[in-house]
């Protein structure tokens, strides 16, 4: 799969992307922590999140990790982690998010203190 299918980066692909920033994780655990890092605004079901996982897996955003130590994991369960490339591109779109809201401010259609 092309890289240019997930550019722009759609934000299901950006949540997972944070949701592996500062660990590897399984499925189940991507999707718990896309869950509250959104406060439950997104909640991933398993065709979306595992699409999305392959789709990431394809363009290299993300990679397979071993598993974590005996004894604090599942060995069934396959970990994921962000590659180098994944983490540029999630800065980028970070960077372009904190863009628009700056735009939004000057605008006064956003009124917080975030960006």
């Amino acid at each position: 799969m092309p890289r240019r299918k997930l550019d722009p980066l759609p934000s299901t692909a950006f949540q997972i992307l944070l949701a592996l920033a500062d660990r590897e994780l399984h499925g189940y655990g991507i999707m718990r922590q896309v869950a509250a890092q959104t406060e439950d605004r997104l909640r991933l079901g398993p065709a979306t999140l595992y699409g999305s996982i392959q789709a990431l897996l394809e363009v290299e955003y993300i990679e397979e990790a071993d598993a974590p130590a005996a004894g604090e994991a599942d060995e069934r369960r396959r970990y994921y982690r962000i590659t180098a490339l994944g983490r540029k591109v999630a800065r980028t779109e970070a960077e372009r998010m904190a863009k628009a809201l700056r735009i939004a401010r000057a605008k006064k259609i956003f009124g917080g203190e975030h960006v």
